[in-house]
């Protein structure tokens, strides 16, 4: 026997058309299929190979690298101040309020493997210096005329930081929050930080553009592994 319904709704029990069957935000991060996280992946890895093999045979993209910085490099305090945002001492510390945030709000929700999320972060973070350190050395590239002589510039060490420290804090975080403002504030900011932090390196002649942008490829990486881990919370 039908139950009458609501004002405006079928009189059967739920679901049936025009019921909406959850009011809970969509995760920001669900678009994204795991095929098409794959592919970008892909995409990263191979644009991640082709610039190291031009850096490591100085090729045509690398010549023109260093003729584009030539044009960019201003050095000063101000830009030094933006480079250093990519910094251990800064961005560590961000990453981690994130993830014991991320990780009491999951235990408070009664999640499973709670600290599964945060643990994989941290291991992220972990293995930055583990990969950026060895292609320091195997590739042995010369840093800008303002370091003076030496050589480990490639890739960047403060980009790769960056990317994985805020963008590690960005994949945790953007799933706890409700308002769409605050996501794309997140976003945002995330984004923001990571322009700065490459901008301040290569206009203060911290870096080449390429090392920068390699660093981006190989960390960008990182981050689609970490997004194809990251679980959204429980309703």
């Amino acid at each position: 026997m039908r139950r009458p319904g609501l004002i405006g709704h079928p009189g059967a029990t739920p679901p049936v058309p025009g019921w909406p069957i959850s009011r809970i935000p969509r995760n920001p991060l669900r678009p994204a299929t795991p095929r098409g996280l794959l592919s970008l992946l892909a995409l990263a890895v191979l644009l991640f190979a082709l610039i190291t093999w031009q850096v490591a045979v100085h090729g045509p993209l690398a010549r023109a690298d260093e003729r584009l910085s030539a044009f960019l490099v201003h050095p000063s305090r101000g830009w030094a101040l933006l480079a250093d945002l990519g910094s251990i001492v800064v961005a560590v510390p961000v990453l981690l309020a994130v993830l014991v945030y991320v990780g009491l709000r999951s235990r408070r929700a009664g999640t499973a493997r709670w600290w599964r999320e945060p643990v994989a972060a941290g291991a992220l973070m972990g293995a930055v210096p583990a990969l950026v350190v060895p292609m320091k050395e195997l590739v042995a590239r010369a840093g800008p005329p303002v370091m003076g002589p030496g050589t480990g510039f490639y890739p960047s060490g403060h980009t790769a930081t960056a990317v994985v420290a805020y963008g590690s804090a960005t994949l945790l975080l953007l799933p706890w929050l409700r308002r769409t403002s605050a996501r794309r504030l997140v976003l945002a900011g995330c984004l923001a930080l990571n322009a700065a932090v490459g901008v301040g390196l290569v206009v203060r002649g911290f870096h080449w553009p390429l090392d920068v942008v390699a660093s981006w490829c190989l960390c960008g990486a990182l981050l689609i592994l970490l997004r194809l881990f990251v679980r959204s919370p429980s309703p």
